[in-house]
């Protein structure tokens, strides 16, 4: 119990910091000893009422043109997405989940910051931005959210049509709150999420407030650069020992 609290304080205090990464923090931690059937469901229990909190706080930045049709290519993944973590093999996903982090931990690291104070580029960006690619974009990001909750990829698009944390922590909570709402929907559906993992996520939601409450005001003083790049260095480490723990 004591390793699911502090996955639980560490990935809500990133999030508090960032806007995202909890579920990679959280599931990097626990995937050791867990299956990660059992870690999703919980994951998405604790992290429901944060995005409420972080897409009220940050409301006057969100953008329909950004959130709204993410919101429904997201949910159009999560169905497969789901359907594969209710039949795969734990060890496959565990190395797949590897895979995925070191990939994802790689693109944010080299990735490129933006130009801050454009936003006319910003949203010129966005609406030259290939429907194609918003497609892959968000029905990737759909299985993913479904088979780990993992929002990465949507957080590695999101960075690029908003400018400035605020709004993107706004843009990018309000999609995992409609991805978390239709996720807890077709978890209960596939009997995913049991009286247990209620019970076990209940109890870790203060841990989850407190965790995002401490990264909300650190983001204020921190430098964010260098917390987000220690992240992902750890990150990659853990998907490379989750690879070689399951080959």
């Amino acid at each position: 119990m004591y390793l699911w609290i502090l996955a639980t304080f560490a990935a809500y205090f990133i999030k508090g910091l960032c806007g995202f990464a909890n579920t990679l923090v959280f599931t990097s931690i626990l995937s050791f000893g867990t299956s990660n059937a059992n870690i999703s469901p919980i994951e998405l229990l604790i992290g429901y009422p944060t995005n409420f909190i972080l897409t009220w706080k940050n409301r006057k930045e969100l953008d329909p043109k950004v959130y709204l049709p993410l919101a429904g290519l997201v949910l159009a993944g999560s169905i497969p997405g789901a359907l594969f973590l209710k039949n795969v093999d734990v060890g496959s996903a565990k190395i797949l989940f590897g895979i995925i982090v070191i990939l994802l931990g790689i693109e944010m690291l080299f990735r490129k910051k933006r130009p801050s104070g454009n936003s006319k580029g910003d949203s010129a960006n966005l609406e030259n931005t290939s429907r194609i690619m918003l497609g892959m974009v968000g029905l990737l990001a759909g299985v993913l959210c479904g088979l780990f909750g993992v929002g990465a990829l949507l957080a590695a698009y999101i960075d690029r049509v908003t400018e400035g944390g605020s709004s993107f922590k706004a843009n990018i909570s309000a999609v995992f709150i409609a991805d978390n709402t239709f996720r807890i929907i077709l978890y209960s559906a596939l009997h995913l999420l049991t009286f247990n993992t209620l019970r076990s996520a209940l109890a870790l939601i203060p841990i989850a407030l407190l965790g995002l409450y401490a990264g909300m005001k650190s983001s204020q003083i921190v430098n964010e650069t260098a917390v987000r790049k220690l992240m992902i260095v750890l990150l990659i480490l853990s998907g490379i020992l989750l690879i070689e723990q399951n080959v």
